[in-house]
């Protein structure tokens, strides 16, 4: 099972980590105390949307990028999910155009396999505000 709150949180510590600064330094400027941003970042507790609204403050990061880069973690698991359950539901197949599904490929054990291949976009944007 995918939980939200673990893949936020995962996406919150990197965050923090890129910038070389300490649980303790973001809890001081989001307010909010040391023991329950470690909980958030390692899955154990939701946050509210003020509480994260405050971190990604502090992270002087928008939620959007935030939600962003979890949307697309979320999106991976899941693949990763459906392939080791052997199926890639209908909807899914048909709103991720990126996806090429490959078929004919044996295995070692001479059982045809299946295999999801995931395109990375060919181009990054970046908007920057003037």
């Amino acid at each position: 099972m995918i939980l939200l709150r673990r893949l936020l949180g995962d996406v919150l510590r990197r965050q923090r980590q890129r910038q070389g600064r300490t649980l303790r330094e973001v809890s001081s400027s989001a307010r909010v105390s040391l023991g329950y941003l470690s909980e958030v970042e390692r899955g154990q507790k939701e946050a509210s949307s003020e509480l994260l609204s405050s971190i990604c403050d502090a992270l002087e990061v928008r939620m959007s990028e935030v939600m962003r880069e979890v949307s697309d973690e979320l999106a991976l698991a899941e693949l990763a999910e459906s392939a080791a359950s052997d199926t890639v539901p209908a909807p899914m197949r048909s709103r991720l155009n990126p996806i090429e599904r490959m078929t004919s490929v044996t295995s070692v054990t001479g059982v045809p396999d299946e295999r999801v291949t995931i395109k990375a976009p060919t181009e990054a944007v970046d908007v920057v505000a003037a």
